[in-house]
Parts: C-alpha cells; sequence; structure tokens
C-alpha cells in the first residue's frame, strides 16, 4: 500500500466505528479525519464532493473514494485483507446476508434505539425495542456452537454487527438474555488491533 487511507468519520456513529475497527483489525494503515457533524461540516462542501448524501464514513484511497459502511468493508477486506472476505460463493455470501443484517434489522432496532435514548431521535421505541428482540434471538440461535457468524474465524460479517450490538443497551436493550451474542462479542474485543467506541454523544448523521 503506497498511500496512508483516509476515513472521515465520527467518534460516536456506529458505522463509521465499524470502519475504523476494521482497518484496526486488519493492520490497515489509515488516519481518522473526524467531521464536525454537530457544525454541519457534512452538510457542505468539501465534504459534500466526497459523499453528496452528506452521511460519515467516507474513505479515501488515492483517488478512490467510496462511502456506506458495509460498502467501505467489502472494499477494504478485497483489497487489504482477504482472509476477512470469503472467496468461496457460498462463504461470500453468508457474509453478505450478515452486511444486510447490519443495515436492516440492526439498524432498525438495537441502533435506532440507541438514537433515540441518546440523540433524542424522533422513532418508536416500542418497534425499536421489538426489532432488537427478533435480530438479537436471530443472532444468539445462529451463533450457538459458533464462535463467529461465519466459517471458523473472524470476518467483516462479525465486524459490521459488532458497533450497534455492543452499543445496545444505551438504547435500553439488555444484551442478558443473549449469551453467544456477548460471547461474540468478547471475542471481538479480544481481537488484537480492537478499539472501542465512546459511549456517550452530541450529535449524530451516520450512512
Amino acid at each position: 500500500m503506497s498511500e496512508t487511507i483516509q476515513i472521515h468519520s465520527f467518534p460516536l456513529s456506529g458505522h463509521s466505528h465499524r470502519v475504523r475497527l476494521f482497518a484496526n483489525l486488519a493492520g490497515i494503515k489509515h488516519d481518522v479525519i473526524d467531521v464536525d457533524l454537530a457544525g454541519g461540516e457534512h452538510k457542505r462542501e468539501p465534504f459534500l464532493a466526497l459523499n453528496p448524501a452528506g452521511q460519515v464514513p467516507v474513505l479515501q484511497d488515492g483517488d478512490v473514494v467510496v462511502s456506506d459502511s458495509n460498502a467501505i468493508l467489502v472494499y477494504l477486506a478485497r483489497k487489504y485483507a482477504p482472509s476477512y472476505l470469503p472467496s468461496d460463493p457460498a462463504g461470500e455470501a453468508e457474509v453478505q446476508k450478515f452486511l444486510t443484517l447490519a443495515a436492516g434489522e440492526i439498524a432498525f432496532g438495537p441502533a435506532a434505539a440507541r438514537l433515540i435514548n441518546v440523540f433524542n431521535a424522533p422513532l418508536n421505541m416500542d418497534f425499536t425495542h421489538a426489532t432488537a428482540a427478533n435480530v438479537l434471538k436471530k443472532l444468539d440461535d445462529h451463533l450457538e456452537g459458533r464462535d463467529w457468524l461465519v466459517g471458523d474465524a473472524p470476518t467483516i460479517a462479525d465486524v459490521a454487527i459488532y458497533s450497534y450490538t455492543a452499543h445496545a443497551p444505551e438504547g435500553g436493550i439488555s444484551l442478558e438474555p443473549y449469551a453467544n451474542v456477548r460471547r461474540l462479542l468478547a471475542n471481538v474485543e479480544a481481537l488484537d488491533g480492537f478499539v472501542p467506541m465512546p459511549s456517550t454523544a452530541v450529535g449524530l448523521n451516520a450512512a
């Protein structure tokens, strides 16, 4: 790798955290550029030239610009850390299933509940808690007898679901009933290069 990649980020965004976490775990040399969301930096130039949607994270790798946290994980794994993304079609499809879960039920469940509690987002708490209960049970059942979501080693699937699942208690969602999920989180936290996400916040707009 000839250049240091840049990750435009916000410390309290779980979407940003999953990208920073993966870069650390995979040993990918990078610089983190914090974006002032409270000051509206993400809604004006030059940031909008990087991502017209005005959301973090954004990855710059030379002339390549990638937005959307899961797309960034796939890009980084493909280019710099292929062991985190299975090369066989079945394994890759299984990873994709959990990336979709992270962008769907985890985003609308644990992540949304956190938005309500921490950021006063105008969302339906009952819906977020019901969605969280469903997805956490689904994950817990899948993880019975498994150390990782896909195969016998960590993949970007584990990274994608980590941040908002680990911070589910900030949305008033207990992880106590989900022993297998808690074990997965502990497995991720035990990896060399793990970096935590802060647990308090003042504003968020993430992708």
